[in-house]
């Protein structure tokens, strides 16, 4: 975890954890019970379950997407009524700030713990119905304004980040780490994304739509950052996968195949899917990929142990990698080299150490050649074959625009740059007889009005990044991860991963901070 990440982590573990159960420890001492019970999850809230005399149901209730906020802020506001608090402004308290009052509740002398049965008045049916609304209205109302200011839960979906970040990995992503977006679709249902759970369709109307501003934060997006983004080329979407590039299924099947498949969204900015992904270029930046090997500006880019791509090991006869020891590092086998060299996918770390045993002669990285391929060539941006002969390991160089930046009009300028103008920034181009058009009048340049980013997968042959449709604007950026807070091994939404063979909880990654998982 980066440095001046640190502080911001720190505060919100113990806001959000340490406060809370030190106000239980001392809570339900008043009423009696081991305070220890307070300090273990699961068993403090089955304890205030019981002490309340709610069913113990709840507790499962919790992890319902939505209800769970609803079913947490009522067993709060079931626990402080059994110190007299029911009047409106503190279960208000209750709900908005738990990691206070809790604390208020347990160390003042005043508020003692009461029995249910003790508690007058008796609630009658419109009272306990008025009492659910409210506790829901303010379990939504807090929950939006963390979610929209503050942090958000993430969970990885995909491989693209291995092994650095896993599929199943469930993290805090920080708003402030750059400055929380403002709302730009106001009208939507509060705790979903774009799509509503059970009944799907979508979740926010797009007929108020507000400008992009961006509260001041911590610092700016740098380079190597591990960023939450939404995925640019997700304004339009198919509706079978939503999460899918449209754009590439069009140029792979052709349009009128995909809308007889299909039917198609269309989303705005802050309701596009989320990716994430590892910044390697900011603003003025010129990114190159030789032979799979990143170049920022000229220069070798950072690297990182767990970064994972294809290997050809050169090994002696006899060489051999026990299952037990592949498993463990995460390696999968690709198949082999014309010469017999055995293929496989594996961390940066792990190709390291292979290099090092006894039998094998060589670990190097296995590439595409340069030049237009008709494997990732036919996909990489701009998907232009004439003019960039790209493909995925040997790409470039590009300029990443920024704030001021200024371009030539000309055809290789906005083979890359087009869609930028156009779409990003809402400019109409138009090129009538050779000559270039801005908003009507006659142009020669463009000076960019929004800074971009380059965003790739450390998964670097399996990801879909920059390389493959391009800038991420900065009205794109959600924010930075953070933490990790849960992960589970299992498959993701893309299918099992190489870090999927087994089920069950990854306790050693638990409340790492993403810095430190990287290393």
């Amino acid at each position: 975890m980066e440095w001046s990440q640190l502080p911001l982590t720190l505060a919100f573990i113990f806001i959000a954890f340490v406060l809370p159960v030190i106000g239980l420890y001392k809570m339900f001492q008043k009423a009696g019970i081991p305070a220890w019970l307070a300090l273990i999850p699961v068993l403090n809230t089955w304890h205030m379950l019981r002490l309340t005399r709610r069913p113990k149901w709840w507790i499962a209730a919790q992890l319902i997407p939505f209800l769970g906020y609803i079913f947490t802020i009522g067993i709060f506001l079931e626990f402080v009524r059994c110190f007299g608090k029911t009047k409106f402004y503190q279960q208000a308290l209750t709900a908005v700030a738990p990691f206070a009052y809790f604390l208020y509740i347990g160390f003042n002398r005043k508020d003692q713990y009461q029995a249910p049965s003790r508690l007058i008045p008796v609630q009658g049916p419109r009272k306990l119905v008025r009492e659910w609304v409210d506790a829901a209205a303010f379990a939504v109302v807090a929950a939006t304004i963390i979610r929209t200011f503050f942090i958000e839960g993430y969970t990885i979906p995909s491989g693209s980040m291995e092994g650095t970040l896993l599929t199943n990995d469930y993290l805090f992503v920080s708003k402030s780490a750059y400055g929380a977006r403002m709302p730009m679709t106001p009208l939507a249902v509060p705790l979903v994304h774009n799509t509503l759970p059970l009944t799907g369709g979508r979740s926010y109307s797009d007929l108020v739509q507000w400008d992009y501003h961006r509260l001041p934060g911590m610092g700016k997006v740098k380079r190597y950052d591990i960023v939450v983004f939404n995925v640019p080329h997700n304004d339009t979407a198919m509706a079978d996968a939503p999460g899918r590039d449209y754009y590439a299924a069009v140029r792979n099947e052709g349009r009128e195949t995909v809308w007889r498949r299909t039917s198609i969204l269309t989303r705005p900015v802050d309701k596009k899917e989320h990716f994430i992904k590892r910044c390697v270029g900011i603003p003025g930046d010129q990114v190159e990929i030789r032979d799979g090997l990143l170049y920022v500006n000229g220069v070798k880019g950072n690297s990182f142990p767990h970064q994972r791509t294809d290997y050809r090991v050169q090994a002696q006869s006899g060489f051999y990698l026990s299952p037990d020891y592949t498993e463990e590092q995460h390696i999968l086998y690709k198949g082999t080299d014309q010469a017999g060299n055995l293929i496989l996918e594996m961390e940066q770390q792990t190709a390291a150490a292979i290099a090092q045993l006894s039998k094998v002669a060589a670990v190097t990285l296995f590439t595409e050649p340069k030049g237009y391929l008709d494997g990732s060539g036919r996909a990489t941006f701009p998907q232009n074959k004439d003019l960039y002969p790209w493909n995925q390991d040997n790409y470039g160089p590009i300029l990443i625009p920024g704030k001021g930046t200024t371009i030539d009009l000309n055809p290789a300028t906005l083979a890359l740059y087009a869609r930028a103008i156009r779409t990003y920034e809402k400019n109409r181009l138009d090129i009538r007889d050779g000559r270039y058009y801005l908003n009507g009048k006659p142009a020669t340049q463009y000076t960019f009005k929004m800074n971009y980013y380059w965003m790739m997968g450390d998964n670097r042959h399996n990801s879909e990044d920059s390389r493959f449709w391009g800038f991420v604007p900065a009205d794109h950026i959600v924010g930075k991860a953070s933490f990790v807070w849960l992960s589970y091994g299992g498959d993701g939404e893309d299918g099992p991963s190489s870090y999927t063979t087994k089920n069950g909880i990854r306790w050693d990654r638990l409340f790492r901070g993403v810095g430190a998982l990287q290393q």
